[in-house]
């Protein structure tokens, strides 16, 4: 399985360029210093200013479209286990983060995170709805959300994959198995259970599922969490 690299430090984008969606295996923050671009992703979809900061977290999916004026962006790692809370936030005065950043990646980014304030975001049509619905329950019936907006599935199919880069269905697919693998690694439950909870069919749906998102299966992250569990226990 291929992931996207997002390299850390200074990225520019030329004017009206395009990135199709991708997937990233490790989390990252992405300031934006200059220009401006709309991401669309897993998270939802918003446009992004200087001053404004895109969180990843691990596996997740978006899409860029950049303005007439391109963006210039600073990419920061996160650690593996670090899953950001909230999607997009603000700070104040990038271009000192930015400097600290030439220096000193980690404290950039420590930096980064004591300054930044949540961004709130407000749908703007029916697609930026289905989304942020399917985030909220991944078993949402497609054919029944279309109707009550009165959209035809083929229309919702159609609009949702020209901004999103994917087919509804595809979406909510990785966004329940993000969530079954958040589950298998914050809790303890068995797998079994957790593929239940999450809206499987049965523990080999899940464990597909997980194995398509991230090309390793549940067990094997859940054996990672508790090894990780006890690095943090021993310092």
């Amino acid at each position: 399985m291929r992931f996207s690299t997002a390299s850390a430090g200074r990225e520019c984008w030329g004017p009206n360029a395009a990135l199709p969606r991708h997937r990233h295996d490790h989390g990252y923050v992405t300031l934006v210093l200059a220009g401006q671009y709309v991401e669309a992703g897993d998270k939802g979809r918003f446009q992004l200013v200087p001053g404004d900061v895109a969180l990843h977290g691990p596996f997740e999916a978006h899409c860029n479209a950049f303005a007439h004026s391109g963006a210039q962006l600073l990419n920061i790692p996160l650690a593996f286990w670090q899953r950001p809370a909230f999607p997009v936030g603000t700070i104040v005065d990038p271009d000192t983060i930015a400097r600290v950043a030439e220096t000193d990646m980690i404290e950039a980014g420590t930096l980064l995170f004591a300054k930044l304030c949540v961004r709130t975001l407000n749908a703007t049509d029916w697609v930026d709805a289905l989304a942020a619905a399917i985030q909220r329950d991944p078993s949402l019936h497609l054919e029944t959300w279309a109707r009550s907006h009165r959209l035809s599935p083929e229309t919702v199919s159609r609009g949702f994959k020209r901004v999103f880069g994917v087919a509804p269905r595809r979406f909510r697919a990785e966004i329940r198995a993000q969530r079954a693998l958040r589950a298998m690694l914050d809790g303890r439950d068995p797998l079994s259970q957790v593929a239940v909870a999450e809206g499987f069919s049965d523990q080999s749906h899940m464990t597909r599922a997980v194995v398509a998102l991230t090309g390793k299966t549940p067990r094997t992250w859940r054996n990672a969490g508790k090894q990780a569990a006890v690095r943090a226990a021993v310092g």
